[in-house]
């Protein structure tokens, strides 16, 4: 008797979403791909080509993973995808999470699983809002540090893989609970996984936090002029840049100190995620394979580096050094700026304390409301 192969949902018809459809297809999966109203473009590329392909090369440049996948299941029904599997991913920006998540919630079951990539602390914020609204489903949420995959859509039902991480460090919300979230996860993620201590320790390890956010601030001047036509990991760190995201990594580093979390330094989680041996950070964005790929750069202020990673990543940041007492100036002045750029006010309107439902509570309390 053959055995049923494992079932997944994606959340999501992006460009990790198409490159989690295709690829845990790939890695034997049946998938359901999810694309919310609005953005069924995609959804329809895939009908009319009969699945998603994913190129052998791209400028020249060899990819991975190459080849093409039908799709199990493409829908815009989101109570067709929450019953098509307990396992649903979410490989979204963290500005779409909450929105989905409510569109989810009538129809989710208890022991399904909510996978955000990345996490951002998001599962704190579904959790707040499954509680506000009143719904009792006893979930999992699980919080990676990232999506898996340098990837973009290249074309209509098309991706373009550059490459894929050795392993992507998790942790679910209670923390109890990510030993099981990993068991149930290994059969259907194509790289192993790695536990960490908790959805806190999982937001501070992002490797997006500095350089994201803070690089593209720097560079915004020519990115704006330039219309984003550079290859943003080597053309946007200099010398000088990296010494300004250095300063940013230790307060980072401070933080995590201050919360009893151990991090792991920007350059050892660069190079052990992606098999490098650089000695300085500013070393790899200059010479990794998997992002010298990336031909492309933010183009404006309201890119996701900056609306994603400065309200989502930073925002938390600054609001955990708040309570421990942890000088952050290097945070303070990159949210200054974004906040001058795009006439906002990210401590307000990004991922804080009061939208983790973690206001009012200090360091030791919220460590035990995430165990």
């Amino acid at each position: 008797m053959a055995i049923a192969a494992p079932r997944v949902t994606i959340i999501g018809s992006g460009n990790a979403g198409l490159t989690a459809a295709y690829h845990l297809s790939l890695h034997g999966c049946d998938t359901c791909l999810y694309g919310a109203p609005g953005f069924t473009g995609p959804l329809d590329d895939i009908r009319e080509h009969g699945g998603i392909r994913a190129l052998e090369t791209l400028n020249g440049v060899n990819l991975s993973f190459a080849g093409f996948r039908e799709i199990h299941t493409v829908t815009d029904d989101i109570q067709e995808a929450v019953a098509f599997s307990d396992i649903l991913i979410l490989p979204v920006p963290s500005f779409a999470q909450l929105a989905l998540f409510e569109s989810m919630l009538p129809h989710l079951k208890d022991n399904q699983m909510i996978v955000l990539l990345p996490g951002n602390y998001g599962s704190l914020e579904l959790r707040r809002r499954q509680k506000e609204l009143g719904y009792q489903q006893d979930l999992i949420f699980v919080d990676a540090i990232s999506i898996p995959w340098a990837c973009r859509i290249s074309g209509p039902a098309e991706v373009a893989i550059m490459g894929i991480k050795e392993y992507l460090p998790l942790a679910a919300l209670p923390a109890s609970r990510t030993g099981e979230a990993i068991t149930r996860l290994t059969p259907v993620m194509p790289l192993p996984l790695k536990a960490l201590a908790n959805v806190i320790a999982a937001g501070l390890e992002n490797i997006n936090y500095g350089g994201h956010p803070l690089l593209t601030t720097l560079n915004m001047g020519l990115l704006e002029n330039f219309r984003g036509d550079f290859n943003y990991y080597k053309d946007c760190c200099s010398t000088a840049t990296a010494r300004a995201a250095a300063v940013m990594e230790e307060e980072r580093i401070e933080i995590g100190k201050a919360m009893g979390l151990e991090l792991v330094p920007e350059l050892e989680a660069m190079n052990s995620l992606y098999a490098m041996e650089c000695e300085t950070v500013y070393e790899v964005n200059r010479t990794s394979e998997t992002h010298g790929k990336i031909n492309s750069a933010p183009d404006s202020s309201e890119h996701r580096y900056i609306t994603e990673d400065a309200a989502y990543l930073l925002v938390p940041c600054k609001e955990f050094a708040r309570l421990t007492g942890t000088a952050t100036p290097m945070i303070d002045a990159c949210l200054t700026i974004d906040n001058a750029y795009n006439n906002v006010d990210y401590l307000a309107t990004g991922r804080n304390l009061k939208a983790m439902g973690l206001d009012g509570l200090n360091i030791e309390e919220i460590m035990a409301a995430v165990a």
